[in-house]
């Protein structure tokens, strides 16, 4: 029967068994990652890729566009992409140590995953991650018992297809029919037209508003998960399995090595990255240089920024110090599904126009101040939560359906 089902058996992981370093760095992550959602909620698509699409680009406006390129750009999602894979193996384990079997798990826990992202994505904002993560999440599962060097190295070259692809694209433009070099260019640079239906529909009814973001989220998941978000993403999440195999993200490392992790990886990611924002400026963000060979500074820059962050919040978790600040993020960690979902309903509720319908109208500068307004309100409505239930409302939800069982919410 379905309730003896090594399934059944099992529980989701209990709150003494969680390794705290790995809810602090989700934290950390979750709270990041909105600093580039903002964008996409708040402007056209094309002002997230292309900053002169769109939008004023001087003073003020101009230095959260670069200290956003520099710090923040790729840098948080490929943390929470890597931590997704770490906890793939950190649920394997869980499972298969009270005896259940880990693949009907996984597959149960990406099935719901992806119903979820398919919701979130149509329904509430295109930008959605979590649908490639059910999907290269299923993929990847089957690597989980793999060395950890190996499946660093594996996770690098999966990644490197996508600037394969890129590459070969941005090479071969002289050789494009017209049409298709004009087809890019209107989605790099829109017409003002087109700038102004886009926002007519996110800011308008809500039937306008549905189609339009049904419409972006279809592109993301078909033709831009091909090109380019599912080489990523599978290769972030075997880096991931590789770090957390080898203790470094469960803060097992020395702090010397952390503090070198950290310099390092700051150095050289900052300094690809500042590479990257000269060439594509001296290029004037054209769409022939910036689209694809442009992009590929970012790519590769925000992977070692993402490490030096990595390496500065182990330094913070072995640290005694912080107490307070590693309570609250390790509380946002925890909850990191809810708070990235609730990032979305918040941000749907100001900007369109299901809510007040100022999609188009806020510039980066007062982006920034929502951001921080918005992550505020997630520091501190995740510890007071925690602390009178076991999970935040989405996890619960996803632990229910994925056991098959209503997971007991309040803290007894």
């Amino acid at each position: 029967m379905l309730i003896n089902s090594p399934v059944m058996m099992v529980s989701p992981i209990s709150s003494n068994q969680r390794i705290r370093s790995l809810d602090l760095l989700r934290g950390f992550a979750v709270l990041g990652i909105l600093f580039m959602n903002i964008q996409s909620y708040s402007m056209p698509g094309s002002a997230y890729l292309n900053p002169m699409s769109f939008g004023d680009m001087e003073g003020l406006n101009k230095a959260v566009y670069i200290f956003s390129y520099l710090f923040a750009d790729q840098k948080f999602i490929s943390i929470f992409s890597m931590l997704f894979g770490a906890g793939i193996i950190l649920m394997s384990e869980n499972v298969m140590a009270k005896g259940g079997s880990a693949g009907a798990i996984h597959y149960r826990r990406s099935f719901w995953l992806l119903v979820i992202g398919m919701v979130h994505a149509h329904l509430i904002w295109y930008g959605d991650i979590l649908v490639a993560y059910a999907l290269c999440g299923a993929l990847v599962f089957l690597f989980r018992k793999g060395k950890p060097k190996s499946l660093i190295i594996w996770g690098l070259i999966i990644m490197a297809v996508h600037t394969g692809i890129y590459l070969m694209f941005g090479l071969s433009i002289q050789y494009w029919p017209a049409e298709a070099q004009e087809q890019i260019r209107m989605v790099w640079e829109p017409s003002e037209e087109l700038l102004k239906k886009e926002i007519m529909a996110f800011s308008g009814d809500l039937g306008s508003q549905l189609a339009e973001n049904s419409a972006g989220a279809t592109m993301l998941q078909t033709w831009v998960f091909l090109m380019g978000t599912m080489w990523r993403v599978i290769g972030l999440m075997m880096v991931g399995m590789g770090l957390y195999k080898l203790g470094i993200l469960s803060a097992e490392k020395d702090p010397g090595f952390y503090k070198k992790g950290l310099v390092w990886g700051l150095i050289l990611g900052t300094a690809i990255s500042l590479v990257g924002l000269w060439k594509n400026a001296e290029a004037g963000y054209s769409w022939d240089f910036s689209f694809y060979l442009g992009s590929q500074f970012i790519y590769w820059g925000s992977l070692f920024t993402a490490y030096g962050y990595i390496c500065a919040v182990m330094l913070i978790a072995r640290s005694s110090g912080f107490a307070s600040l590693k309570g609250r993020l390790e509380a946002v960690g925890r909850m990191a599904f809810t708070n990235y979902l609730s990032q979305s309903v918040i941000c749907v509720l100001i900007f369109f126009g299901a809510g007040l319908g100022l999609f188009g109208q806020v510039s980066r500068t007062y982006q920034l101040l929502i951001v921080l307004a918005i992550l505020a309100v997630q520091i501190l409505w995740s510890k007071p939560i925690l602390e009178r239930y076991r999970f935040g409302p989405m996890e619960w939800l996803w632990r229910s359906l994925t056991y098959w069982k209503a997971q007991p919410m309040k803290k007894i």
